[in-house]
């Protein structure tokens, strides 16, 4: 232990009491501070619902990285100024044993600090319940790129196709096709006319096609 430390008075954490001065925040004007955190916690969730939006309408990879960028800024800015202004300001010196602690005396020191934390958040309940509701949304957003890729519902498309009797043979750029087109051996992918541009068009009905030499048959 230093010599600074040897001058400071010991507290134990489980004996501190909110009315206590090394428990007021360090900053002069609490609310005030709570007030702009919350400003940057609630822009923090629109940039978070901004990416969400934009990922869902395929948006442009620089508005992908902006909204999620701001989002996670903003909230990062917050919680630490929460931390820095509106933390305790202590100090706090616990004396260092040379040997372990008890079970007892380690289960009491860890409840002590969830106490002291959770006392914290009780404070400040309007910080709490923001920062809890953006860390929700972001987890909510989360799985739009999960959802989103899946698309829809296969239902029984590979079941049934857009081929009829009658239908033309067109290539992929909706040109019909026609046996003289081709040479001996010509392989080529045809689509029914009119769903060459279509997805079940490009998932089902895409079709090889090859001339053969009739002499081979004959």
């Amino acid at each position: 232990m230093s010599t600074n430390e040897e001058h400071r008075t010991p507290v134990s954490l489980s004996s501190v009491s909110e009315n206590d001065p090394r428990m007021q925040p360090a900053a002069k004007n609490p609310d005030r501070v709570e007030r702009w955190i919350a400003v940057l916690f609630v822009l923090g969730f629109v940039g978070f619902i901004g990416f969400g939006w934009a990922y869902w309408v395929d948006a442009a990879p620089w508005i992908l990285g902006s909204t999620v960028g701001v989002a996670f800024s903003l909230i990062g800015i917050g919680v630490v100024a929460w931390g820095k202004y509106l933390m305790p300001k202590g100090p706090f010196v616990e004396e260092r044993h040379e040997m372990r602690s008890t079970d007892e005396e380690r289960d009491a020191f860890a409840a002590a600090i969830i106490q002291r934390g959770g006392g914290v958040i009780k404070r400040r309940p309007m910080l709490g319940a923001l920062l809890g509701g953006g860390l929700g949304i972001f987890g909510i957003v989360a799985l739009f790129p999960v959802l989103r890729s899946l698309g829809p519902l296969p239902g029984k498309t590979l079941e049934r196709t857009d081929w009829k009797k009658g239908s033309y043979l067109v290539t992929q750029d909706g040109r019909r096709v026609h046996v003289d087109d081709f040479k001996i051996a010509e392989v080529a992918t045809v689509f029914p006319e009119g769903f060459e541009e279509t997805t079940n068009g490009q998932a089902v009905d895409q079709t090889i096609i090859i001339r053969l030499d009739t002499e081979d048959f004959t």
